[in-house]
């Protein structure tokens, strides 16, 4: 998340009026809003939007908030926050598992929502410095760690390098120059056949993995990092 982006909050709620009052409230502290009553709206919604924040309610009429949840992070690190009647532990529990970051029980007050929308978009600027989110794939950059589904890659100093490139430049063939020039910060003198090595053996460990994401060899051009 840019710093000086107006942050975007997706509410997902179908009582209307609840859903109206949320977003004059969070329209009044500088906050972008959008809105949707059902699973399929906001399906189409976050296909357009990078969205940061998601009031996400549980029981909706075409579905569970929790299923979404999961559907949610195979394509976004927005951060989550459930609203429900429901006052089980068990249901914060399953919506944390899920994918969930926060959880807002109602009736609750505005004031209230205003302070947790405030720390979730505290929390996004912070995170986006520290981490990328590709599909199933995490890179902390603080850490120097790769992850899928929470499996570590365990990877090279160099084949870190590469693929926070790669994360940086979906969908964009990058030349084998480039790429050698910005992970080993020196110009490629010779042939790439270090450079091959260690994109082979950085898709290897995405594949053993089951990664959402591929290197592709483009002929001729360099390499693309691309959706399976």
């Amino acid at each position: 998340m840019n710093e000086h982006k107006t942050p975007l909050v997706l509410i997902v709620e179908d009582d209307k009026l609840l859903s109206l009052g949320n977003r004059r409230a969070l329209e009044t502290e500088g906050y972008e809003v959008l809105t949707a009553f059902t699973l399929a709206q906001a399906r189409e919604l976050l296909s357009r939007f990078d969205l940061d924040v998601i009031l996400l309610d549980v029981k909706l009429p075409d579905g569970s908030g929790f299923d979404f949840c999961r559907e949610i992070r195979e394509s976004s690190g927005a951060y989550i926050i459930f609203l429900t009647s429901v006052t089980e532990s068990s249901g914060e529990l399953e919506g944390l598992l899920a994918g969930g970051n926060d959880y807002l029980r109602k009736p609750y007050g505005i004031a209230l929502l205003r302070e947790r929308v405030k720390n979730a978009v505290r929390h996004r600027r912070d995170a986006s410095a520290e981490r990328l989110f590709k599909g199933n794939l995490t890179l902390d950059i603080v850490a120097s760690q790769a992850l899928v589904d929470g499996a570590d890659l365990l990877l090279k100093p160099k084949e870190f390098a590469l693929l926070r490139l790669f994360m940086q430049n979906e969908n964009r063939t990058l030349s084998a120059g480039h790429l050698y020039e910005q992970a080993w910060k020196a110009p490629m003198s010779g042939d790439d056949r270090t450079l091959r090595k260690h994109i082979s053996e950085l898709r290897n460990k995405m594949s053993d993995e089951d990664c959402d994401y591929t290197i592709r060899a483009v002929y001729g051009r360099g390499y693309c990092f691309e959706k399976r």
